[in-house]
């Protein structure tokens, strides 16, 4: 039994697979997934996990070097939450962010119903 950290069985295997440079997209409930892409699919009802919440959860279990958001989430309550948490961001189109989003190694898809509410972080190392 874990002490703390991320519980889910699923999030927490897919997670500890991870390696330097892997891409990882936390989506709102919204975003397309990706055809290929493992899913660890979280979202109970709108707004449940949100994404701040399963963001937090990730960024306090594993080591991330990079962030990537939207243009259009800037200046909106998810593009808040985003630079809340990273003091440096890539901006790509939203269309670029779901391309980009077919890259990834694992999507995890909240509850979350905010437009833009996506980042795709590249896993770093914790040395």
């Amino acid at each position: 039994m874990k002490r703390g950290g991320i519980l889910n069985a699923q999030l927490n295997a897919a997670i500890s697979g991870l390696g330097h440079g892997d891409l990882v997209v936390v989506a709102d409930c919204g975003l397309p997934l990706p055809v290929g892409v493992p899913v660890v699919d979280l979202a109970v009802v709108h707004g449940l996990p949100s994404f701040a919440g399963v963001l937090d959860a990730l960024l306090a279990d594993a080591v991330f070097e990079a962030c990537t958001a939207a243009d259009e989430s800037v200046g909106t309550a998810a593009g808040e939450q985003i630079a809340a948490r990273f003091d440096d961001i890539a901006h790509v189109s939203h269309d670029e962010l779901k391309a980009l989003s077919g890259r990834a190694r694992l999507l995890v898809r909240t509850g979350e119903a905010t437009p833009y509410a996506n980042v795709v972080l590249r896993c770093g190392v914790p040395f």
